[in-house]
């Protein structure tokens, strides 16, 4: 394949950080790359100065003579005072763009609910980011590389936009680099991964599930090597402790040795789970959504204008729902009506007495008043001790589960990134002991490392949990059942986020995959069907690929059963007297007949896992 671009021996220092130390990489023809890191490691860094926007201190950036590289950043350059008209397309006339199928998809998978003629400065934050990709998108380029394309886009447009970039090139051709947290999307889209991390990046092969799989390996590796020198300098220590007399008489390469082996100890891995924490007494009687209706009064006419309409939610305890819809669905009025901020204008809610709220919303207005507080100010409101798993620990030992440093406790609220504040505010919305926890887009702004660690908090998470989010791998990771809000009206989605997008695709009058139907004041004339949407390449029904995932679900917590069973029996067999003949021969027979049985059960599990990806 041939190569496109590429960096060699790059360096690049910041004032407060090194970033890369001697990074070489190259980007074929045919590439889908993946980069993923924690915050603040260098992924918008590195696409920066792959694209030439950002010179690195040393080593250099090469591209070929002919490549073309389009870059989507986090922040768009957008002039306010410009149409979105002049915005997508320049000064291109309507005959050239209107007359291309791919632009013409393009503008109705993104863009097709924004007025065409209207100012880009009187866009919403999500509308405006769509304006800034299909910009991107309808250029003609060899290389695009996206720095979080999936930032503010509901999950029909992202459904939308893997599509469009699975199909964009022909295999072989082009390369794409991205820069998400969304790890359904990584999977969906990229076949290798880069990782960014201590001024490196790590090539893996790929998508998302097959990197996490080769990081296990490689940190198992590592825990295999790192026990056998820890063994090492343990038999070094005793050595070195037989009587300070003969401490003296020892070779002196041997003393080096030890105390390389004792100094090169690295410090333990923080804890970065939260184990379970109390929740306060949740009865029977959770929330009851009976038949409302839910809006607002137009400031102008004085009309009610419903927003969600004759809803009806039952919510018991432990109970775990996602809610699904376009931004503009209602979401988060029905979220008010939920909590009981707001009034239903027909139908009745009825809260429990026992209900305790406990909410983390998008902007984190939580925390606005305590912005000129340090941390450790901030959690002098809360109790000194919690119990968790029976032991008391205080809030500042379980903020640094959640990736805090003991130096960062004294940071000014104010001058956190928004991922550190989005950790806090979730810790802190713990801390309050709720029984109903609701999370309006708790995965914003984290790395996937810091996402996985989430997602282990919520699944031990006791209490009744409602999660609004636009990552559809959280949402099928957390949470049991979803409801979704679909031209105003509430209805329960047994097929997952599989059967909303078909529903939504339904509703529009397009099949699951496409856009929205109409741009929004552009000539009917340009509006002419362009390229068709790309079939599910399964083919399954949502009844069968429901099963499979029960099925695969099922045969996980088999395979996992037997493992454990497998590891006790091989202690056992280390345990047995050597002598002990007849003893070690039937250990080993149940050993290996453990070990057909987890063959066979990996068997199945593959047969289904392939089937489910198609």
């Amino acid at each position: 394949m041939a190569i496109l671009l590429g960096c060699d021996s790059v360096h690049l220092e910041f004032p407060t950080k090194n970033i890369f130390e001697a990074v070489t990489l190259g980007v074929y023809e045919g590439d889908r790359i993946g980069i993923v890191g924690r915050n603040g490691d260098g992924k918008s860094t590195l696409l920066s100065v792959l694209a030439g926007e950002l010179e690195p201190d040393d080593g250099r950036v090469t591209h070929r003579r002919d490549v073309s590289v389009g870059l989507l950043g986090q922040k768009d350059a957008l002039a306010d005072d410009d149409t979105v008209h002049h915005a997508v397309v320049g000064d291109l006339p309507e005959y050239e763009w209107a007359s291309q199928p791919r632009v013409r998809q393009i503008l109705d998978g993104l863009i097709s609910d924004v007025p065409w003629e209207g100012k880009v400065g009187e866009l919403s934050g999500g509308q405006r980011r769509r304006v800034d990709l299909a910009r991107l998108l309808i250029g003609d380029y060899d290389v695009l590389m996206l720095d979080e394309p999936t930032n503010h886009l509901d999950i029909r447009t992202i459904n939308w936009l893997a599509a469009h970039l699975k199909t964009r090139w022909s295999a072989g051709v082009g390369a794409l680099l991205v820069v998400t947290h969304d790890r359904w999307f990584l999977d969906e889209v990229c076949t290798s991964m880069w990782e960014v991390h201590d001024g490196r990046v790590d090539p893996f092969e790929g998508g998302y599930s097959a990197y996490i799989l080769q990081r296990v390996e490689r940190d198992r590796l590592a825990a295999v090597a790192e026990d056998r020198r820890r063994n090492m300098a343990r038999k070094e220590l005793a050595w070195l402790s037989r009587g300070a007399q003969a401490r003296s008489t020892k070779p002196k390469f041997r003393v080096e040795a030890a105390r390389a082996l004792i100094a090169d100890v690295p410090p333990v891995r923080n804890e970065l789970e939260l184990k379970r924490l109390a929740v306060a007494r949740l009865g029977k009687q959770v929330i009851d959504v009976i038949d409302a209706t839910a809006g607002y009064t137009d400031a102008a006419t004085g009309a009610f204008r419903p927003v969600v309409e004759d809803a009806t939610w039952l919510i018991g305890a432990g109970d775990r729902f996602g809610l699904l819809g376009e931004n503009g669905a209602g979401k988060s009025t029905l979220l008010s009506v939920i909590q009981g901020k707001l009034a239903p204008a027909r139908g009745r809610v009825k809260i429990g007495q026992t209900v305790r709220f406990g909410v983390l919303s998008q902007q984190l207005d939580e925390l606005k008043p305590y912005m000129d507080q340090t941390i450790r100010e901030l959690l002098s409101h809360y109790k000194r001790l919690y119990i968790v798993d029976g032991k008391e620990t205080s809030p500042e030992k379980l903020l640094e589960r959640l990736g805090f440093t003991t130096q960062q406790l004294w940071s000014r609220i104010g001058d956190l990134s928004g991922g550190q504040r989005r950790r806090l505010s979730l810790l802190l919305t713990i801390l309050d002991e709720p029984n109903v926890l609701i999370l309006d887009e708790p995965g914003n702004d984290l790395d996937t490392d810091m996402l996985a660690i989430v997602e282990d908090l919520l699944d031990s998470w006791p209490g009744t949990l409602i999660l609004v989010t636009h990552d559809r791998y959280l949402m099928e990771r957390v949470t049991d059942s979803q409801y979704a809000i679909i031209d105003g009206h509430l209805r329960h989605v047994a097929g997952g986020v599989d059967e909303y997008l078909r529903l939504v695709g339904e509703h529009d009058g397009a099949p699951e995959g496409a856009g929205r139907s109409g741009l929004a004041g552009v000539p009917a004339a340009s509006q002419a069907a362009g390229a068709g949407p790309v079939p599910d390449a399964c083919g399954l029904t949502n009844a069968e690929r429901q099963r499979l995932r029960r099925e695969v679900s099922s045969l996980e917590r088999k395979m996992e059963s037997r493992r454990k069973r497998l590891e006790e029996l091989e202690c056992e067999l280390g345990s047995i007297d050597p002598t002990d003949y007849e003893a070690l021969v039937a250990t080993q027979a149940r050993i290996d007949a453990e070990r057909a049985e987890i063959d066979g059960l990996e068997t199945a599990w593959l047969e289904a896992s392939e089937q489910l990806e198609g």
